[in-house]
């Protein structure tokens, strides 16, 4: 403790110094994780403008002390074989809700869409003439997809022998994907078939809703997409965001360099 009473007393390096201070073992009995600390000094931060907007201070002390840098966190991505299996595995094509499952998992993993973006799909967005899906995105943002051969067949087969048979016990929904009551599944819902189908494909990895978007991205980059194409496709507005990919498939040609060049070891 400084004794500071007044906020005006306080200088860059105390600020500096509680930052430092955030990540040591002696606060609070025990050092804070690094996004911990990167939101307090934020909030800090906040605090000193707000101080020399209302006169209560000349300077803002902390306006050079930078929040601590956090790891990146990588995204998840399956291998191709695995996702196959995780496909091959959403049911009995025979039944209504097999069609279905296979149709939702094929649309997640062939276009990259969000799990809600699928969920909020109606019938009318999918053209399947022209092989295209329309999804909204955050910020009621439109983006017309590509849909491959594998995720056309599945819809369409879902469509015609799989939500004609929800259809009739609902009340009336445009939207693609109905449950058994002929309501529109739910986000719950979608997320307990891509859980199902795990479990099923007895796969090693956590699979999460984001799981197929994370390898639709990263899958496309492997096969040489550009990285803007890609951002369009998943309706990131920077680019930045879609960069967080590239690391994955660094790590992979590493990977691969490592293995196949022969002085590499």
């Amino acid at each position: 403790m400084r004794g500071l009473v007044e906020v005006r007393s306080i200088t860059t390096n105390d600020v500096a110094d509680f930052a430092a201070s955030l990540r040591s073992e002696s606060v609070f009995g025990g050092a804070l994780s690094a996004a911990s600390a990167a939101r307090t000094v934020v909030s800090v931060r906040g605090f000193h403008r707000f101080a020399l907007l209302e006169s209560l201070t000349l300077i803002d002390p902390s306006c050079d002390v930078q929040p601590p840098s956090t790891s990146r966190r990588l995204p998840k991505a399956l291998d191709y074989v695995d996702v196959e299996r995780l496909i091959s595995c959403a049911g009995d094509l025979d039944s209504p809700i097999g069609l279905r499952d296979h149709a939702l998992l094929e649309l997640l993993y062939g276009t990259g869409a969000r799990i809600s973006e699928a969920i909020t799909l109606d019938v009318d967005d999918i053209d399947l003439t022209n092989r295209t899906v329309t999804v909204v995105g955050k910020g009621d943002k439109q983006r017309k997809l590509p849909l491959g051969d594998y995720a056309a067949r599945a819809i369409d087969a879902y469509l015609i022998r799989g939500r004609s048979m929800f259809a009739v016990t609902g009340r009336g929904t445009s939207r693609v994907f109905l449950n058994t009551r002929g309501a529109p599944l739910s986000r719950q819902s979608a997320w307990s078939v891509l859980k199902s189908s795990a479990e099923r494909a007895e796969l090693d990895a956590k699979v999460s809703p984001h799981t197929l978007r994370h390898s639709f991205a990263t899958h496309l980059l492997e096969g040489g997409a550009d990285v803007r194409v890609v951002q369009e496709l998943l309706g990131h507005s920077s680019v930045t965001t879609t960069q967080i990919y590239t690391l994955v498939t660094a790590d992979t040609l590493k990977q691969v360099y490592l293995t196949s060049h022969p002085r590499a070891l």
